[in-house]
């Protein structure tokens, strides 16, 4: 049982983000499919995921820095209060128009291809192919990177043809 926990606990981000594009589908809420992605990657996909993640990079850098195949240092605090509070901005604009949702994307968009860049580089100049450095979470990255922008404008030109 401890086992089946601790897989559960170290896939979060992965299990969000699936759980995010499941509830899309299965949301009743009046928005096009385009909206709800972006509303529940916001909420799950990001949101929830990012606080999870910065959690561990404040308080249990250690581990943080060993699933990345780093070593610890003091960036892992810098990095996690970040994904912390743009965590927390992606929570609250689950309930806020598109105009807060431009600003959390905008962020997101950038921010993820920075990783995307920097973890690329870290395979290439260092052969870092931790599976938290180049696996999944680099792959669900670029996914964000180009979807939730991709979504947001779906979502505002369907905002501006209903008004």
């Amino acid at each position: 049982m401890a086992r089946i926990i601790g897989s559960i606990l170290s896939h979060i981000p992965e299990i969000l983000f699936v759980a995010a594009i499941l509830l899309a589908f299965l949301s009743r809420k009046n928005h096009s499919l385009d909206r709800r992605f972006l509303d529940w990657m916001l909420l799950l996909g990001i949101g929830v995921s990012y606080v999870w993640s910065g959690v561990f990079h404040v308080f249990f850098p250690n581990v943080a820095a060993s699933s990345i195949g780093w070593a610890n240092s003091p960036f892992q605090f810098e990095i996690g209060v970040a994904d912390i509070a743009i965590g927390i901005a992606a929570i609250l604009s689950f309930w806020r128009g598109l105009e807060f949702k431009s600003a959390v994307v905008i962020y997101i968009a950038l921010f993820c291809f920075g990783v995307a860049v920097g973890h690329f580089y870290q395979a290439a100049a260092t052969q870092d192919y931790a599976a938290n450095n180049f696996g999944v979470l680099l792959v669900i990255t670029l996914i964000q990177m180009v979807a939730l922008p991709y979504w947001l404008w779906k979502s505002q030109r369907e905002a501006r043809a209903t008004s």
